[in-house]
């Protein structure tokens, strides 16, 4: 095909049916959302298949195990995007929401109208339940969307697309109001980044090498994060019992995820007590260590656990690892802590164990990241814990959005005025 042509065709109609979208009722947009979600359960066997075909391909491909991790799909997964478009559904709709009303001594009455963004452009890696996540956000917030899904995922991307478009149908949208691209051409992403005429904003999900290049070429805005060098800080006033689950989910839980721990700082005054064992704990789950001198020190007291060591180069403290690798590094406490935070991390999510309420809020008011937490596994920075459905992205940019992208983040405001006659003089 003409790929060029292509996309131009895809652009057209998804401005066009973002008009329709914008105006469709709230029945209608749950309405979809819910028929989705019930196709989705019923063609989980078909979706499986679809992955298995996908997963084979990528492994005779030689795909790196993050990447295997985010492209699997499990019958639990499919249940989450089912249940994820649900719970989209049962949320309040924001379009249309009237806010800040005051009155002006001319008389004139103004406030703020939430609005869709338009069309929006999703281009994501390997992962397959973003097809449904990104089609449920995009119609509850009464955007269009053009998909773009990875090569990596192809048929099981396809047959979600399938679910959506008859959803779609059966609440009486618009076919054109999220459309998946089909071809697997690299060109098709060069287009959709360079349509501003079609495109309102471009949500890149995927390796920082993706959105580098999009976020260098896009002639269209860009909600996105590059990397997840994300913290967890054992603070003098730590609880003991507290610290080592939380780090153990944090990096253990998931390794191939964004919100998953590449750092583990500790205060000194407690770090010959808890990193033993947090060590073992890391070590029985076959995480190799990086550590500057002081923590290796602590740490290579137990025989055990020299396998798993290794001293840290500087570029470790910024690195995503996305595999079973931690950074570990003892800080003298909050102050070094929160500089540390500050110079090496991707602004994702950093958190604090701490039972001393003043060196927590310092913590979540100094430390200038997208998620920031006290006493909480890192893994809870998502769409669909925060109570967003589900989330079409995480963004460490100020503007427009801030960390997990919900429907509030697909879309913008605009000025209204009443007036009863009322003229400027």
């Amino acid at each position: 095909m003409d790929i060029k042509t292509y996309m131009q065709d895809l652009g057209q109609k998804a401005r066009a049916a973002s008009r329709l979208m914008a105006a469709a009722s709230t029945e209608a947009k749950n309405t979809a959302l819910c028929a989705i979600a019930a196709k989705i359960r019923t063609r989980s066997e078909e979706l499986l298949a679809a992955n298995a075909r996908d997963l084979e391909q990528a492994r005779a491909d030689g795909l790196e195990p993050a990447m295997l991790d985010r492209l699997t799909l499990t019958a639990k997964g499919v249940e989450s995007m089912a249940a994820g478009l649900e719970q989209i559904a049962s949320l309040p709709d924001p379009i249309g929401e009237i806010t800040d009303m005051k009155r002006r001594p001319s008389g004139i009455q103004v406030g703020h109208m939430r609005v869709p963004l338009g069309v929006i452009g999703i281009i994501y890696e390997a992962r397959p339940n973003v097809t449904a996540d990104a089609a449920g956000l995009c119609l509850k917030s009464g955007n269009a969307a053009i998909l773009r899904g990875g090569k990596e995922a192809l048929h099981c991307n396809q047959a979600i697309a399938a679910c959506v478009r008859e959803g779609l149908a059966e609440a009486g949208l618009p076919a054109a109001g999220v459309q998946v691209v089909e071809t697997t051409d690299r060109a098709a992403v060069g287009d959709l980044i360079t349509m501003p005429e079609f495109v309102d904003v471009i949500v890149p999900r995927g390796g920082k090498g993706l959105i580098e290049r999009i976020s260098r070429d896009a002639r269209v805005p860009v909600i996105k994060h590059l990397d997840g060098n994300c913290h967890v800080y054992l603070d003098d006033a730590a609880d003991a019992a507290k610290a080592l689950p939380i780090v153990e989910n944090s990096k253990t839980q998931r390794y191939g995820t964004c919100n998953t721990a590449e750092s583990l700082l500790v205060a000194r005054s407690r770090a010959a007590e808890l990193l033993p064992a947090v060590g073992a704990m890391l070590a029985g789950k076959g995480v190799e260590m990086r550590a500057c001198p002081e923590s290796l020190a602590i740490l290579s007291a137990d025989p055990s656990l020299e396998r798993f060591l290794k001293e840290a180069a500087e570029s470790d403290w910024a690195e995503e690892y996305l595999a079973p690798i931690i950074a570990v590094k003892v800080v003298a406490g909050l102050d070094e802590a929160i500089e540390h935070i500050n110079h090496y991390s991707s602004m994702h999510t950093d958190s604090i164990v701490t039972e001393n309420y003043t060196r927590a809020m310092r913590f979540i008011r100094e430390v200038d990241s997208a998620s920031v937490m006290v006493n909480a596994s890192t893994r809870f920075a998502d769409g669909f814990e925060y109570g967003l459905g589900a989330e079409i992205g995480i963004s460490t940019d100020k503007i427009h959005a801030r960390g997990p992208v919900g429907l509030e983040g697909l879309t913008s405001q605009k000025w209204i005025v009443f007036g009863n006659g009322e003229i400027r003089k």
